[in-house]
């Protein structure tokens, strides 16, 4: 039987709560029981303590996940990895790869995830006939780095019914070439959202095996709070069954897709706004735009290079109205895809509509907020409206959007500082499975602003560690309405705790996101543990 009292001691203790650090940190059961001096903290400890000496390493609040999809960070574990590709001979040699290490049969679904055209030596998407090439006998696709788009060699396109004739559908688009308009493969937004119902699922063991594994990663991040940012039935199903058979380690909170899978949010069922089993409905989720990287996101002046393209919306506004005012009069948080400065615009203004240019207490969250202005910031402000910053695109897309805005845009993107001045609540995320859940890599970025090529972008949007904490701890809670339960190292809130072999606060900044996670502690319980280290 494990121990009821745990006392963490001799390291740096970062609460994220005011005040002096503390020397010792006293647990009991799934609680923080006591934090101050050690001396004190032992006299409460009983024979049967476990007596954890940090030996110098950092305690903080575990990691909490504002923004991602924990199904499909699952799912990959299942697919050909693209990440990292730089050309297309690679891109067709790590299918045939795939292909014959896994005794894949003709006619079986071949899927690839994490390719991106924008790091390329050929500077473009793939097409149906490399596809071809690679896959002859499989129907084939694969996803970009975005999520966002994608491609189908021509067996798939066959299966999924896309010809020549094939319309665009509102708010996506299908790749075409000649007169005919000949489908190249490639599918963007919702021409390539869309088409998910059609594609084979993996058994539900094989599936919840693989869930397991995903679970694994996150909390050998430090990470104990997980999304799935955009539920649907079949990842409901998922996860309910997981709940269930009492598989779910982590808190789970999800936001079914408010227009495909409207009526999985039941305001009676026993998940609503409370775990059951670690899985709870925090609302629901609505894209308005695309990927800034992908040329997708809605702006209100046109890309860079371009005299009238400025990216499409999902929705008219009447139809994105509609939306707001039903959130707002159930009591329903939103989760809202904002990449473009015009898409912002349309959250705040229907949202500001359905809730009187008030603040309401729903704190809807703007996700991703990559081009968010500073006046759109404002309003948020005043609607008690969240902003979870992909901050990350800093390094890994930066260098792209400095190429689609410009100097003056581009600097401007992920405006974390500008925010904090006017007191709009931030959170950060990664959008996994765009990039994994590295919450040190994140907070590196947003101290940071450098890019991949190395160039500093927008100093003056820079933030110190200790603010960058803040997102992925105390905020995080807060955007899920749980600070009084996570996000500090205070007494009486849950013991959800990781061990870092240093704390960012002390290390050199440029070194953060090369920071290792020791131990992931969740409800006093430690869930993950590198070999060999702290305890």
């Amino acid at each position: 039987m494990a121990n009821s009292q745990t006392l963490y001691y001799g390291g740096e203790i970062v609460t994220m709560e005011e005040g002096t650090a503390p020397q010792a940190v006293l647990v009991e059961q799934d609680r923080i029981q006591m934090v101050g001096k050690l001396a004190e903290l032992r006299a409460h400890c009983g024979p049967d303590t476990e007596m954890v000496d940090l030996k110098g390493t950092a305690l903080l609040p575990a990691f909490i996940d504002a923004h991602s999809h924990i199904t499909a960070w699952a799912q990959t574990m299942g697919l050909i990895s693209l990440e990292g590709t730089a050309g297309f001979e690679e891109i067709q040699r790590r299918i045939r790869d795939f292909r014959d290490s896994r005794g894949v049969k003709p006619g079986e679904w071949m899927m690839g995830f994490g390719y991106d055209h924008n790091f390329l030596r050929e500077g473009r998407h793939p097409d149906r006939w490399l596809l071809d090439d690679a896959a002859p006998e499989n129907p084939l696709l694969i996803t970009h780095a975005s999520g966002h788009m994608g491609v189908v060699n021509s067996q798939a396109l066959q299966i999924l019914g896309i010809a020549a004739d094939t319309p665009d559908p509102a708010g996506g688009h299908i790749g075409r070439q000649g007169e005919n308009g000949e489908p190249t493969g490639y599918l963007e937004e919702t021409a390539f959202t869309q088409i998910s119902a059609a594609l084979p699922r993996p058994s539900l063991e094989q599936l919840c095996r693989q869930l397991e594994m995903a679970q694994e990663d996150y909390l050998s991040r430090g990470i104990t709070t997980v999304q799935d940012g955009l539920t649907h039935e079949n990842e409901w199903m998922l996860l309910s069954h997981m709940a269930e058979a009492g598989r779910l380690r982590l808190d789970t909170v999800c936001y079914p897709d408010m227009k495909q899978s409207h009526d999985l949010l039941d305001t009676d069922s026993p998940y609503y706004r409370r775990y059951r089993n670690r899985l709870k409905i925090g609302g629901y989720k609505i894209f308005l735009d695309g990927s800034p990287q992908g040329r997708t996101a809605w702006m209100s002046q046109p890309y860079q290079g371009e005299k009238v393209y400025r990216g499409y919306p999902v929705y008219e506004d009447s139809q994105t109205a509609a939306f707001m005012e039903e959130a707002v009069e159930r009591g329903i948080q939103l989760l809202v895809h904002c990449n473009g400065d015009a898409a912002a615009e349309q959250m705040i203004q229907t949202y500001a509509a359905a809730a009187g240019n008030k603040n309401v207490g729903l704190r809807p969250v703007m996700i991703h907020a990559q081009l968010v202005r500073k006046d759109q910031l404002r309003q948020m402000a005043a609607l008690g409206m969240f902003a979870s910053f992909f901050v990350a695109h800093t390094y890994y897309w930066g260098d792209v959007h400095l190429r689609n805005f410009g100097g003056k845009r581009a600097e401007k993107i992920s405006p974390v500082r500008t925010a904090i001045r006017e007191e709009v609540p931030y959170t950060f995320h990664q959008d996994t499975p765009v990039l994994p859940p590295d919450m040190l890599d994140t907070v590196w970025c947003a101290v940071n602003r450098i890019t991949r090529e190395g160039k500093q972008l927008g100093v003056e949007e820079r933030i110190s560690p200790y603010e960058a904490l803040k997102a992925v701890t105390i905020n995080a809670a807060a955007q899920y309405f749980e600070e009084d339960e996570k996000g500090s190292i205070r007494p009486g809130k849950r013991a959800d705790l990781v061990i870092l072999e240093r704390s960012p606060l002390s290390c050199p900044p440029e070194e953060i996101r090369n920071i290792q996670v020791l131990r992931t502690i969740k409800d006093g319980k430690t869930l993950y543990e590198r070999e060999g280290k702290t305890g």
